[in-house]
């Protein structure tokens, strides 16, 4: 494990600050996914968005090869991705707390983050020789939820508790558009790359075009027969996520000021208390 970070400039900007960045446009872009129903939140909220993911996981790839304890690292992400999720089961499948328009947050960054780490750790212990536990840690995450839709279908007494650990105790990636394969695939390029860091931005950089923009227009196309090519920039805009190319060489390998405890508090509670606002903005306009 390396504990130690090398440092690549001295100007730039530290971890803290990548994640203050995420953290603003994290917020924008929910701001427009909650209240988007009054029509009065500007689209270019989702759009600078896009930068929010990239840099998160950006951040938890230097933090997972940078800590002195990945087993405390992984249980701080681990149980805010239990609790939020066995959450959403109940709104999902249960009703329960869900808005009056039949809207719930689907919100399930802390599951891919999750995910990602149980993976990442066996890529370091297949690269150790430790061939078992890697292939457990890499196979077993990526395979679960399709064991489980077929455990389901199998044997449909065990859907319920299958369906609640899926949500909850097993993250299970896809199961929200925030654990789907884009951002699972984004987590394992920056991963796979993060020693050389022009070699991890450029394959970043090749993965968001590949997905941004091949990826969309084929969808968009599918979708809409009319669909234009510029409409990648202002209605299927996914590739602005590109922008967050030049902020992580801007990195300069340094922590920062810490605020650790802000960021894991401030991911469950930003999202409930908009939730609970656009909900009471609901009532009012309705």
């Amino acid at each position: 494990m390396e504990t130690t970070r090398a440092l690549t400039k001295t100007g730039g900007i530290t971890e803290t600050g990548l994640k203050w960045i995420a953290l603003v446009t994290m917020v924008m872009d929910h701001i427009h996914y909650f209240f988007g129903f009054t029509g009065m939140i500007p689209e270019w909220f989702s759009m600078l968005g896009r930068l929010g993911a990239p840099l998160f996981l950006f951040c938890l790839v230097e933090g997972f090869t940078h800590t002195h304890s990945r087993k405390k690292y992984f249980a701080k992400v681990y149980i805010l991705s239990a609790a939020m999720s066995a959450l959403l089961f109940f709104m999902a499948f249960g009703g329960i707390l869900v808005r009056p328009d039949g809207f719930y947050p689907g919100n399930g960054m802390m599951t891919t983050f999750a995910v990602l780490m149980v993976i990442w750790q066996g890529i370091d212990w297949l690269g150790q020789k430790k061939v078992l536990p890697g292939l457990a840690a890499v196979i077993l995450p990526l395979a679960w939820p399709i064991l489980a839709s077929q455990l389901s279908v199998a044997f449909p007494a065990l859907a319920t508790p299958l369906g609640f650990a899926a949500y909850s105790v097993l993250p299970t990636w896809g199961t929200t558009g925030d654990s789907g394969w884009p951002v699972l695939v984004m987590g394992l390029v920056l991963y796979l790359f993060r020693k050389r860091r022009g070699v991890q931005v450029a394959a970043f950089s090749v993965y968001y075009i590949l997905y941004g923009v091949v990826y969309m227009a084929a969808i968009a196309s599918a979708m809409a027969p009319d669909f234009v090519w510029w409409q990648l920039f202002t209605q299927y805009y996914e590739i602005y996520g590109i922008l967050a190319a030049p902020l992580m060489l801007w990195y300069n390998g340094r922590r920062g000021g810490g605020h650790k405890l802000l960021f894991y508090a401030f991911y469950p509670a930003h999202i409930y208390i908009l939730y609970a606002l656009s909900w009471g903005l609901y009532l009012l306009l309705n």
